[in-house]
């Protein structure tokens, strides 16, 4: 299934990784063999994602439901403007995908699908058939790219099945012919290990699902009549996609960040229903641990604002999800499905999964949420209300697929506000954005980050190979903490690095660092990102950020001869600079240095001004007496 327009947290999708050796991961859940896959294969059409059945209930609900009424005409809107556009091209932009071809063909095809289904109206299924063969004339679907020939497929694959009845048997053969030739035998190149290229199916991260869920759609579309080549894929794939869900655990979180939480959630939740819809059963692998939480994830990972913490490669957005409402239905969880119908700008997924209700009794989060092994955490003031304060920051591990240099990074809104940001990725399509030039480009740096930078130079200023721990998280009604050990990411440079990060009274948020340097001329620099103007006090002592008519007070507690200074969002003197790389125009950056000290505690308290006396500087204690 496609990755919606409506998901904008990422930068460019569907980048060339290096594959992630998945030696650690086994399959651990029990599942048919390809000479038994199909034994319960559903033989009508449809039936992907939604069976005849599904159709007419949707049917009912929008004469029935307000809201889905209001989905329906948009659905119907968004056809209706597709009717006059002309047919996907073959096109590789960048000279490696063809992934945004992919992707319109699958919304395409979706939309005017779901179209006829609820109309009856012809011509929406003709101008589905007019994006399909026009795609099935293709000479292949990139499969050195794999992603592309994964969405595509699933777009032939809702194509074939929704619409099967429609179909001539000449379409209905051009179409399957497609899928076999184009999407379902590279494929099983992959899996059986004859081409180079199909390292995903070992993979650890969103390729695994996304690659994984399309094929497995196509091979569903068409397994009564290629029951043979259906069921090879079908085996080898459930073996494969447990890898990738393995990483849900233990609490739901995705160390790729929010961002590439959605698109691989996205195609794992389709690869599930399908799976159900088409087999009855998906074997047990929605019970894997963890994947019952998925939908915690962006709920705490988004701001009062409504945009996420936008860490790893992707950008900070809104988080909409329709698979969400899925989720809520199969583990009866309303607070996701009610955490989605605020964000969605509804498509004809979220049509296909809502189940009216399903928000119903949604209750109130807890303020604070750890997640752990991904190690992130978020702080919040209150729900409900745009203006309160929330601070979400990370650990984690640099080696994730996706990552940044950003350990101890962190993000803050309150007023209204996003005032501490994270700028996100570059292009995708710098030279060695996915290789050996990575760690040169400011926005991979740990100096491009919210974080510290300890002995700057030309080299990685983290370790790429690092990990760090929350090791201490306290949530109480008045204040929340959490503590980090960010030591693994300096070495040789410090010997020991703590951040601790504290909301006060629910409001105020202390960021507080304690670093013992790897020498006695150690050079420590704090950096916060903001869009904010900053104007700082004489003494150097205090800053006022102000940004869309609201004011944030930044006080540096400590140490007591530093100063804050006012910086543009660009490489340090010491740092590489390459070309051609974001200019960060818009952000500049709050920023504290330290000269020549052994050992340093920095402190900086942020005061959201809202008119009232300013409270009460916290006395600091150390980060091991915070509780």
């Amino acid at each position: 299934m496609k990755r919606p327009a409506t998901v904008i947290v990422l930068a460019v999708l569907g980048c060339a990784i290096a594959p992630i050796d998945a030696a650690e991961t086994k399959p651990t859940v029990k599942t048919p063999p390809a000479s038994s896959v199909l034994s319960t294969l559903r033989r009508s059409h449809p039936r992907l994602l939604l069976t005849e059945t599904d159709f007419a209930r949707i049917k009912k609900d929008v004469a029935a439901h307000p809201r889905l009424k209001e989905w329906h005409a948009d659905l119907l809107r968004s056809a209706s403007k597709m009717l006059g556009e002309a047919p996907s091209k073959y096109e590789i932009p960048d000279g490696l995908r063809l992934l945004a071809t992919s992707r319109r063909v699958l919304d395409r095809v979706a939309t005017l699908g779901l179209a006829f289904r609820l109309t009856g109206d012809r011509k929406y299924a003709e101008r589905a058939w007019i994006e399909l063969d026009a795609a099935a004339k293709f000479k292949d679907w990139n499969p050195k790219h794999f992603l592309d020939v994964a969405e595509m497929t699933a777009a032939f694959a809702l194509g074939y099945d929704w619409l099967f009845s429609y179909w001539t048997p000449d379409r209905r053969a051009a179409i399957r012919d497609a899928i076999i030739r184009h999407g379902l035998t590279p494929a099983l190149d992959v899996y059986s290990g004859k081409t180079r290229s199909g390292w995903w199916a070992k993979a650890e991260h969103n390729w695994n699902q996304v690659c994984n869920g399309g094929i497995a759609i196509g091979a569903l579309a068409i397994a009564d009549e290629q029951p043979k080549i259906a069921a090879d894929i079908l085996a080898a794939g459930l073996q494969s996609i447990q890898l990738a869900m393995a990483h849900f655990a233990p609490d739901g979180a995705w160390n790729e960040g929010p961002g590439y939480w959605g698109y691989a959630t996205m195609y794992n939740v389709a690869y599930l229903r399908a799976l159900d819809t088409a087999l009855g059963s998906d074997f047990g692998l929605s019970d894997m641990p963890g994947f019952s939480e998925a939908g915690t994830f962006p709920i705490h990972m988004s701001g009062p604002t409504g945009r996420s913490f936008s860490y790893a490669d992707s950008h900070e957005g809104t988080i909409r999800a329709p698979q969400l409402f899925w989720l809520a239905s199969r583990f009866k969880r309303p607070e996701y499905a009610a955490f989605q119908i605020q964000n969605a700008r509804p498509d004809a997924f979220d049509l296909a999964y809502y189940l009216p209700g399903s928000e119903a009794g949604a209750g109130t989060a807890p303020l604070d949420r750890y997640f752990r092994i991904t190690e992130v955490a978020s702080l919040r003031g209150a729900w409900g209300d745009k203006d309160a304060t929330w601070v979400a920051f990370k650990a984690g591990d640099n080696k994730a697929n996706h990552s940044n240099l950003d350990l101890g990074v962190f993000v803050m809104e309150a007023l209204g506000q996003r005032w501490a940001v994270d700028i996100g990725a570059d292009n995708y399509n710098l030279p060695g954005y996915f290789g050996k030039q990575r760690w040169d480009y400011y926005r991979m740096r740990a100096e491009g980050h919210n974080t510290l930078v300890i002995r700057p130079d030309a080299t990685p200023d983290q370790d790429p190979k690092s990990e760090a721990k929350i090791t201490a998280f306290h949530s109480k009604p008045e204040r929340a903490r959490g503590v980090m050990d960010l030591a693994d990411a300096y070495p040789g440079r410090a010997k020991d690095v703590r951040r601790g990060i504290a909301l006060l009274d629910r409001k105020t948020v202390l960021v507080q660092d304690e670093i013992r340097g790897a020498a006695p001329d150690t050079d420590i620099w704090w950096f916060m990102h903001t869009p904010a103007t900053i104007q700082i006090s004489k003494d150097g002592r205090g800053a006022r950020l102000s940004l869309k008519g609201k004011e944030l007070q930044a006080y540096l507690l400590s140490p007591a001869g530093a100063k804050f200074a006012a910086m543009d969002a660009v490489p340090l003197s010491t740092s590489p600079n390459p070309a051609k790389q974001a200019n960060n125009k818009g952000i500049r950056k709050l920023a504290i240095q330290t000269k020549s000290v052994p050992e340093s505690r920095v402190a900086v308290w942020l005061v959201p001004s809202d008119g009232a006396t300013p409270p009460k500087p916290p006395a600091l204690t150390p980060l091991a007496n915070w509780k």
